[in-house]
């Protein structure tokens, strides 16, 4: 494999750029901005406002957890961030502090319980097994499109009971909402299939509120909070960040996971020869993947971070994709390790605004390890993968690999 630029200076990087990931090493950036810059000013261009990365682990966990200094109601990801704004504050949960978020998250938990979701994760193996038995000895096949795209969509949407037939549209949509392909990809497309995921999500709520059923969907349509309904703005938006979520981190890693084991045959042999488990890789390649790189908040007053006077109202974005790769918490972090203990990576961020879909998330990815430890004795990387041109997701929208039985 190529491997992206290693020699510029990293100080000097427009984070928020999709391209600066394509061009460089991210492993080596995030090391250059750890040691060189940890709390790292980007200064504004082209219009863009500048912002700080906090880039070491300890510093990004304490402002995950400092809910007094920080808010996420003025954007949780560059791209809403640097607009100042997010037309979901207060409506979805990502987006939304204090107390009406946890009264929302706890509406939803009841669709997590641990009853349902042990059902929907023996689902999702049986659905992996099926996948990989149309793929494995076929010779050389896209592993994005012909695997990962299937498994969390149908995840997900049996948890929300989304039709069968309108699984494929969402998958497809979701694809050009958080990433784009390349730079020549438009805005307007990104913007285009929001609304449409959007407008889905309000058909199908109105329907589940004449009709409801035990999944997600119908728990926020139906549910009170603070003996009120939720408005539809809120269903819509909450039931959009479950697909998002739920679809593009699962994706990501199952997808790294293979280029990640074609290009470590020390670790595909300690997997295929049981020396590790299923939920010890699963947790390496959450961190070494880590398709969240960032999320972000913006102070609400003045506040240190790592040694740096932050001021109300500066943005602040946490590197998950920096804080994974720290030495101080990752010894040797550098090295894919599946059987790293502790692992204690921020792959579904931390805190009150915690991934509600981290257990679906390791359920996936377990899913395929275990379908690769049992049904593949080699991993063939044919052609170079597709990276997604993105500054929030990071990952593959094809890898092309020969899964040999």
């Amino acid at each position: 494999m190529t491997a992206p630029e290693r020699t510029a200076d990293a100080t000097t990087l427009d984070l928020a750029d999709a391209q600066t990931y394509i061009d460089h090493d991210p492993v080596w950036l995030w090391r250059e901005l750890r040691e060189r810059s940890p709390v790292h000013w980007n200064e504004p261009r082209g219009g863009v406002p500048g912002f700080w990365a906090v880039t070491r682990y300890a510093d990004v966990v304490s402002v995950y957890k400092d809910t007094k200094n920080f808010t996420s109601e003025r954007g949780n990801v560059l791209s809403t961030l640097l607009q100042g704004h997010d037309s979901a504050a207060g409506k979805m949960l990502a987006v939304t502090d204090g107390a009406h978020h946890r009264a929302v998250r706890n509406l939803m938990l009841k669709s997590f319980s641990p009853r349902l979701l042990d059902h929907v994760a023996e689902l999702v193996r049986q659905r992996t097994r099926d996948l990989f038995a149309g793929v494995v000895g076929e010779g050389q096949v896209d592993f994005a499109s012909d695997v990962a795209d299937n498994i969390p969509i149908n995840t997900i949407g049996d948890l929300m009971d989304v039709p069968q037939a309108d699984r494929q549209q969402l998958v497809e949509w979701n694809n050009k909402t958080l990433a784009r392909h390349s730079s020549e990809d438009g805005e307007m497309e990104e913007w285009l299939a929001r609304n449409e995921i959007l407008m889905y999500f309000g058909s199908l709520a109105e329907q589940r509120r004449k009709s409801p059923g035990d999944d997600v969907v119908s728990a926020l349509a139906t549910g009170l909070v603070e003996g009120e309904p939720l408005p539809d703005d809120e269903i819509v938006f909450n039931c959009y960040s479950l697909i998002l979520g739920a679809d593009e981190s699962s994706r990501m890693s199952s997808i790294g996971a293979i280029r990640a084991l074609a290009e470590n045959p020390d670790q595909w042999r300690a997997l295929k020869n049981g020396d590790v488990s299923i939920e010890s890789a699963t947790e390496e390649v959450l961190r070494w993947t880590t398709p969240a790189m960032h999320f972000g908040r913006r102070a609400v007053a003045d506040v240190e971070v790592g040694g740096t006077t932050v001021r109300e109202g500066d943005v602040v974005t946490l590197w998950n994709s920096s804080a994974n790769f720290d030495e101080a918490v990752f010894p040797g972090s550098e090295r894919f390790d599946l059987a790293r203990t502790p692992n204690k990576h921020l792959a579904f961020g931390f805190g009150p605004h915690f991934c509600l879909g981290a257990f679906l998330g390791r359920a996936h990815v377990g899913a395929v390890l275990g379908c690769l430890r049992d049904t593949v004795s080699d991993i063939r990387l044919p052609a170079e993968p597709t990276r997604l041109y993105s500054n929030f997701v990071y990952g593959y929208s094809s890898l092309p690999v020969e899964l040999v039985p």
